[in-house]
């Protein structure tokens, strides 16, 4: 009975360790295949295409962003050490949404702030519209204060996208680093 008992246990256990994995984050209703695009890094132009056979955590932004990007930024640095050895599997990129103020060398400095592993991309108006246009990305300048300058609305979600260029996961704004970690372990195993 008790044979039984430790089976009938050992069973329950395995039907609920195999189901389908919890995401956190929004999934689309289906895989979208990642647009490729090139920009340049202050190494020179990097294409999305390059990071083939990596999950790459997609962001736009910008570094003259009071609060919103930095938050993102800090937030994907932590899940990055969160994730330890599983990391190595993930590129993180930053596409900025203002080009005017955003050279390559800026972008660099500023994602390496954060982690030197952080990729910073930007190109001219037309690359960049471009770019975030095949992502859905809204952004808009607009007249900040007289020590601000201008600043920018910018949609802030950051795209995951898997090892074989399909985005079907993202991350809004404000989501818990735990809830991070744990999605993208869960496309790490699904790879």
């Amino acid at each position: 009975m008790k044979r039984l008992v430790l089976l009938l246990l050992l069973f329950l256990l395995l039907v609920a360790c195999g189901g389908e994995p919890q995401y956190f984050g929004t999934l689309w209703p289906g895989p979208q295949q990642a647009t490729d695009f090139t920009l340049q890094s202050v190494a020179g132009p990097v294409s999305l295409s390059d990071f083939s056979g990596k999950v790459v955590l997609l962001y736009f932004g910008y570094t003259f962003c009071p609060d919103v990007c930095p938050s993102t930024m800090t937030d994907l640095a932590q899940v990055m050490q969160e994730l330890g050895k599983d990391a190595d599997e993930i590129q993180v990129i930053m596409v900025t949404v203002d080009p005017e103020r955003d050279t390559p060398l800026q972008l660099a400095d500023y994602v390496a702030h954060f982690d030197p592993s952080f990729i910073g991309l930007s190109g001219t108006e037309e690359q960049i519209a471009a770019a975030a246009s095949d992502y859905g990305i809204f952004y808009e300048r607009h007249e900040g204060t007289p020590a601000t300058g201008y600043l920018i609305d910018h949609t802030a979600r950051v795209f995951v996208i898997d090892k074989k260029g399909e985005y079907w996961l993202s991350f809004p704004f404000g989501m818990a680093r735990d809830e991070m970690v744990s999605d993208l372990r869960n496309v790490l195993k699904s790879q």
